[in-house]
């Protein structure tokens, strides 16, 4: 079942509302814990080698994804911003950091192409 963004915005606001959170969700906060879910995210991963850091387990995968998008969206939304509309900018400004001809299969910065 598809959910779309202002579905899974309002759950999150419902959530932080029912539990009277909002007075710690400054933006400060919120990218902290950003931060601090996206280092557990990257604890899944460390100390394995290729094979295996392709195998973590799926629902420790989906927890921490989850808590990092649900900050990433919680700071979004704080800001007024589209979660989606802003990666579609991001991307069009990497398309010209990264112009296919200079860029393909080759995985230096923009600054060294």
């Amino acid at each position: 079942m598809k959910h779309s963004y202002e579905e899974v915005i309002a759950a999150l606001i419902r959530f932080r509302d029912e539990r009277d959170w909002e007075q710690f969700h400054d933006s400060k906060n919120l990218a902290l814990a950003l931060s601090i879910e996206a280092a557990e995210l990257n604890e899944l991963f460390l100390w394995k080698n290729l094979p295996e850091s392709e195998n973590v387990p799926r629902e420790k995968l989906k927890e921490e994804l989850a808590d990092v998008l649900s900050f990433a969206f919680l700071l979004a939304h704080k800001h007024g911003l589209d979660p989606f509309e802003v990666v579609l900018d991001k991307i069009a400004k990497n398309n010209e950091k990264y112009p296919v001809e200079k860029a393909k299969g080759r995985s230096d910065k923009y600054t060294e192409l």
